[in-house]
C-alpha cells in the first residue's frame, strides 16, 4: 500500500511537468500560428494524455484500497469527514476524474480538426482546464 501511495505521489510530478509542457506547447503553437506537427506537438499531447490516465488508474486503485479513500467515507460517513479527509476521500478523486475527462475530450476533439490553430486552441483549452482542476485539488500539505 505504501508503495502504491509513493508511486501515486511521485509520479504526479512527472504528470504535472508533462501536462504543463503540453499546455504551454499548445498555447505557443496557437499564439505563434505554427503548424501542428506529428513529431513534436502530437507526441507531447499524447504523452500528457497517457501519463494522466496512468496516474488516474493508480489513483483509483489507491482510492479503493486506502484508508483515506472509500473506506474513510464508509467508516466516518460524509458528515464525519474533516476538511483534509474530505479532500482525500471526495474532492481530490472527483475533481481529478473530471480533469482527466476534460483532457480526454480535448484529445478526441483535436483529432477531428484539420487546421493547426484549432488543434492548438482545443488542446490549450481542455488540457489547460484539466491542469487547473488538478492543481486545485492536490493535497499540498501532504506533498511538502
Amino acid at each position: 500500500m505504501e508503495i502504491l501511495q509513493n508511486l501515486h505521489s511521485y509520479f504526479a510530478y512527472v504528470v504535472l511537468i508533462v501536462l504543463v509542457l503540453a499546455v504551454f506547447n499548445a498555447l505557443s503553437g496557437w499564439m505563434g500560428k505554427r503548424d501542428f506537427t506529428m513529431h513534436k506537438d502530437l507526441r507531447v499531447s499524447l504523452f500528457a494524455l497517457i501519463l494522466s490516465h496512468i496516474q488516474l488508474v493508480v489513483g483509483l486503485i489507491l482510492y479503493f484500497v486506502s484508508a483515506n479513500g472509500l473506506k474513510a467515507i464508509q467508516t466516518l460517513g460524509m458528515g464525519g469527514l474533516n476538511a483534509p479527509a474530505r479532500l482525500l476521500a471526495l474532492e481530490h478523486p472527483f475533481t481529478n476524474i473530471l480533469a482527466i475527462a476534460l483532457i480526454t475530450i480535448g484529445w478526441s476533439r483535436h483529432k477531428r480538426l484539420m487546421e493547426s490553430d484549432k488543434k492548438f486552441k482545443t488542446i490549450t483549452i481542455f488540457y489547460g482546464l484539466g491542469l487547473v482542476l488538478i492543481l486545485s485539488r492536490i493535497p499540498w500539505r501532504q506533498w511538502f
